[in-house]
């Protein structure tokens, strides 16, 4: 399930998944799943056809992602392994960000931050004033954008997202993101 919602140059995408086995080397061995969201930038490709025609839309690269993850062992919505990366290298995330109220109100802490979009953009690396218009309706769509994932993360505890694939193998990532 991939949910998105763009502005101007930037848009928020959000979307269910699961891992096997993701991060053996840090500690976290076994299945996770739960939600993912991601700040994008997003670009209107040029039209291939009349006026009319669609617009091709580019969902491009990640600035900033937040990981509401649990082990797949733990109780549902435990978000035990919630997390978030404040920077990305191209495509690939920075760091992972361990924040106790992430775990323990995850949606709160989200628009809470939501709320200040222009903060969001200083710690991915961007500056908030070549995304002036994109903030305002960052700030405005908040509580869209938090609904979705609260929908998301009851659909998760409910077991109706976040499910292994029937192929799960040792290595999996079952997610739009």
């Amino acid at each position: 399930m991939l949910w998105s919602i763009a502005f101007d140059r930037l848009g928020v995408v959000v979307s269910d998944l699961y891992f096997v086995d993701p991060r053996p080397a840090e500690g976290q061995e076994g299945a996770e799943r739960g939600v993912r969201l991601e700040l994008r930038v997003f670009d209107r490709e040029p039209l291939e056809g009349s006026i009319y025609s669609a617009t091709p839309i580019r969902v491009d690269r990640p600035l900033w992602r937040v990981d509401l993850l649990e082990s797949v062992d733990s109780a549902p919505g435990s978000l035990d392994r919630a997390h978030h990366h404040p920077r990305f290298a191209g495509w690939e995330p920075g760091r992972r960000v361990f924040v106790e109220e992430l775990s323990a109100q995850p949606v709160g802490w989200l628009r809470e931050r939501l709320a200040d979009p222009a903060a969001v953009l200083v710690e991915a690396g961007e500056n908030p004033a070549t995304h002036a218009a994109d903030i305002a309706a960052l700030q405005a769509a908040a509580p869209l954008i938090a609904g979705t994932v609260e929908h998301l993360l009851a659909e998760v505890a409910a077991g109706r997202a976040g499910v292994a694939p029937d192929d799960a193998g040792d290595s999996v990532r079952a997610s739009w993101l």
